[in-house]
């Protein structure tokens, strides 16, 4: 990824957080953005976000964020100076709860080793 990509991508992730914490409050309120893909003509970018709040509400969330998407993109043309604003398409970061699923294995191994030593 270019150094250009790059700037574009962290500032586009800061607008759209941003955004959809001061003006989608209520709905976002358990949303974080992770990170930003963007493609390098900047056509389009991925964006994707983790749910901190319980898995169940996983469709509504990915829902709302389908439903703004292109208001979120609209707002993100009067913030920032770009030749092309991307399209944005929401994904959901399964990182974090992959990473949660491997500590909660590395725990569960550590008191195994330790209930055998005792």
């Amino acid at each position: 990824m270019s150094n250009r990509n790059i700037r574009v991508s962290e500032l586009l992730k800061r607008e759209i957080s941003e955004i959809l914490h001061t003006r989608y409050q209520k709905e976002s309120v358990t949303v974080t953005i992770t990170g930003v893909d963007v493609s390098p003509d900047h056509s389009q970018a991925t964006v994707f976000y983790s749910f901190l709040a319980d898995q169940t509400d996983l469709w509504g969330t990915q829902r709302f964020l389908d439903q703004v998407s292109g208001k979120i993109r609209h707002e993100v043309g009067k913030r920032i100076v770009l030749k092309r604003i991307p399209a944005l398409r929401f994904e959901f970061d399964e990182a974090l709860s992959q990473g949660y699923r491997i500590n909660d294995i590395i725990d569960s191994l550590e008191l195994a080793d330790d209930q055998r030593e005792d």
